[in-house]
């Protein structure tokens, strides 16, 4: 159980969850920061639906791994009812509607409407977007939807506020007999510390471990993503030339826009020898470009995601792509036409930027 000391001067004291006023608020917490859940193996997810119809009821989110694997997440109150069997039957009535649905089916009939409120045309350009810088792989993406769907070899995820004994045992249980699923119970605890809120996400453990998932199925990428430019701030200083000055003029634009407080700045570094710098915009956490360096072979690249900004800044999209001489895509561009970055393409993607943090996510 967490626990969480104040001190005020006065000695410490036990703080109580503050909780959450429902749980809607909760399910757009998730839904808004999927990567808040300390989830087994630790995979990206991309949200690709809220109150998604499946058969006879609603899943509170779909989501899916970088692999192609379908997640599934419910989300109660301990104070529910439903919160100690119910919830288990609901999500595995969910995964049972799922089991051995064709992609194009599960793409185009239960998640359309939920892909165009968000403006992507598909469920490989959702993930694409949403994991900007790392490494991609559509083939890999569409052989792991495949399989997942087609042998229900999904990811469900309980998320609850406080976990019931009741609940604990029974997802221990089953991550034991349930192979081909992978289960995760997770607690989200909230706290009113002054005048901040902190929230304190924790897997729980029951005492039956799941089986290590069958080594035939993909596994996702598992993403490692900082706060803030330091860790992209060293591979630069192991640079030098013309590179490290395009680098550096790559770093220092996104850090005047996270200065202006225009975006939320990451730099994600893989396994492989890549990293990335996100300059992302709120409150759906999109990037409009991402800037990616691979320190061993000295490749440097900006990818542009139309989508992002079709959806948050579409006037910029002609602008951008006269610049450009071609229409823009998220193949990687730069070192071919260094002179522009500098003069016209950097000052465009400011603008952009800005415009697209004025305004509000296009539906």
């Amino acid at each position: 159980m967490t626990a969480i000391w104040k001190n005020d001067g006065d000695g410490w004291s036990l703080l109580s969850p503050a909780g959450f006023p429902d749980e809607a608020a909760l399910h757009r917490l998730i839904g808004d920061e999927p990567q808040l859940l300390p989830l087994a193996g630790s995979p990206q997810l991309t949200v690709l639906g809220s109150e998604v119809l499946l058969g006879n009821g609603y899943a509170d989110l779909i989501a899916i791994e970088p692999s192609g694997r379908v997640v599934v997440i419910e989300v109660k109150l301990a104070r529910n009812s439903e919160a100690r069997r119910a919830v288990v039957a609901q999500v595995l009535t969910y995964a049972a509607f799922l089991r051995g649905m064709d992609p194009d089916r599960f793409e185009k009939e239960i998640l359309q409407q939920h892909l165009q409120k968000s403006g992507h045309v598909s469920l490989a350009d959702a993930v694409a977007e949403d994991i900007q810088g790392a490494a991609f792989d559509r083939a890999v993406f569409d052989s792991g939807l495949k399989a997942s769907l087609a042998d229900g070899r999904f990811r469900l995820v309980l998320v609850l506020d406080e976990a019931p004994q009741e609940l604990v045992r029974l997802v221990g249980y089953l991550a034991v007999i349930a192979e081909k699923v992978i289960i995760d119970l997770v607690t989200v605890s909230s706290y009113d510390v002054g005048s901040s809120r902190v929230l304190v996400p924790q897997r729980v453990d029951p005492e039956y471990q799941p089986a290590d998932s069958p080594r035939s199925f993909v596994q996702s990428t598992t993403a490692s993503t900082v706060e803030g430019p330091a860790e992209f701030d060293e591979e630069i200083a192991k640079t030098d030339g013309e590179l490290r000055v395009l680098l550096v003029a790559l770093r220092d634009w996104a850090v005047a826009l996270h200065a202006e407080n225009v975006i939320r700045l990451q730099t994600y570094r893989g396994k492989s020898d890549l990293i990335t710098l996100l300059p992302r915009l709120r409150p759906d956490n999109a990037g409009l470009v991402c800037v990616y360096f691979y320190p061993e072979r000295k490749s440097l690249g900006l990818e542009m995601y139309r989508s992002a900004f079709e959806r948050r800044c579409p006037e910029a999209i002609p602008v951008i792509e006269e610049i450009l001489g071609e229409p823009m895509s998220a193949k990687p561009w730069v070192k071919e036409k260094l002179p522009l970055l500098y003069t016209r393409l950097l000052p465009a993607l400011t603008d952009a930027y800005r415009t697209a943090a004025r305004g509000r996510v296009s539906n």
